[in-house]
């Protein structure tokens, strides 16, 4: 029984320590301002002290298998908070928008450590209030009322103080954003307006397609471009390939990466497609296309501002924007495909965002199947900060 509490004890330490480097995460770095965001930072301490109860009162029971039940309820915990943990410390280097009201998806593995941590407490709580030799049912029932109540009062709590902040902060103009200058006195210009890509850019490229409404895979690439010097990973899962891909050109070297050899230096001519976001404005976006763009308003990221348009697009110059397609299609016949590419320009007359679909046949792409559609997504972020592209290492 010792070597048991010992070892809840192990974890209820750690569930604690986890919510410990949360809170001091909000508290000292991930501020979003506001005349509250002090309390905002405390009250993301609360688990803490739901946690430390855990280690005073650990729930330790008599049955093997309900140990390591309870056991596992607090690896679960940690399971889920330990990455939600890393994807803060990924949002903080990556200057990403610092809202403290997540959206659900975002915000369902916090709720879960929540309540596996709350849960794991008050199984210990119920325990040392009603004695060790009490009935296992009445325990188990009033440890999970217990435990369910703590984190009900520790999300309203958080979340209470989470949203009065986000209200006082919904009129204040952005500081600064990833996607361009958040100055509400300056326009976005007009569609068919002369259009850049920035200095640099840190780039974020998702490709995706689906064959009778089927899914055929997607293409997640991330890249960073500077100037004519840029370098990208694309981590490929498709009913073709799966692995990891990637391509480079610093200066006259050019390199590409498959995963049965990693880097090895290539011919800059075939990587042509290593720019990015400069290769879609060359091939998709020149002034005779904008010129017979939609405007479609003026949208929001992150407080910058931008002018939404939308041009028509056929299939062979989607493929040559985003030539990452050929890992879901291969060298299918694009040529009668038909679709649409959004673009949004900032007001530092920069391209910020894309977002395209094409869809034709797909036969070509699976034998018997009529309609094939390709999506893809692309953000240009930090195009004012300047970047070092590094020859990859062989």
């Amino acid at each position: 029984m010792r070597v048991r509490t010992l070892e809840l004890r192990l974890l209820a330490a750690a569930l604690a320590a986890g919510w410990v480097v949360t809170a001091a995460l909000i508290l000292l770095a991930y501020r979003p301002g506001g005349p509250i965001d002090l309390l905002v930072g405390l009250a993301a301490g609360l688990p803490i002290p739901v946690a430390a109860a855990a280690v005073a009162w650990p729930p330790v029971t008599r049955g093997r298998r309900a140990f390591v039940a309870t056991a596992w309820l607090a690896v679960g915990a940690l399971v889920v908070l330990v990455p939600s943990i890393a994807g803060v410390l990924g949002q903080l280097q990556r200057r990403g928008p610092q809202t403290l009201v997540p959206s659900l998806e975002a915000g369902y593995p916090w709720m879960l450590a929540l309540v596996g941590t709350a849960l794991f407490a008050g199984f210990g709580i119920a325990r040392r209030h009603l004695g060790a030799m009490a009935p296992r049912r009445g325990r188990f029932i009033r440890g999970a009322a217990i435990g369910l109540s703590l984190a009900l009062l520790v999300a309203l709590a958080f979340a209470g103080v989470a949203i009065a902040n986000e209200v006082a902060l919904r009129d204040r103009v952005a500081a600064s954003s990833r996607f361009g200058p958040t100055d509400p006195d300056l326009e976005p210009p007009a569609c068919n307006d002369p259009l850049t890509v920035g200095p640099a850019a840190r780039v974020d490229l998702n490709v995706t397609g689906t064959v009778d409404g089927r899914p055929l895979g997607s293409v997640d690439v991330r890249g960073v471009r500077s100037g004519a010097d840029a370098r990208w990973l694309a981590y490929v899962a498709t009913s073709r390939l799966l692995g990891i891909f990637g391509a480079a050109r610093v200066g006259d070297q050019a390199y590409t990466r498959t995963p049965p050899t990693g880097w090895t230096t290539a011919d800059p001519t075939t990587v042509a497609d290593a720019l990015l976001d400069a290769r879609v404005l060359e091939v998709a976006l020149g002034p005779d296309v904008r010129s017979a763009s939609e405007m479609h308003g003026v949208s929001f990221f992150e407080g910058a501002r931008a002018s939404h348009c939308r041009v028509a697009i056929d299939g062979e110059t989607f493929r040559a924007a985003f030539p990452q397609v050929r890992w879901l299609v291969g060298d299918a016949d694009l040529g009668h495909w038909r679709g649409e590419l959004d673009y949004w320009i900032f007001v530092d007359g920069q391209l910020g965002r894309l977002a395209g679909t094409v869809s034709g046949e797909g036969g070509p792409i699976v034998e018997g199947s009529l309609q094939a559609t390709l999506g893809a997504t692309m953000t240009m972020t930090d195009r004012a900060r300047p970047a070092i592209i590094a020859a990859p290492a062989r």
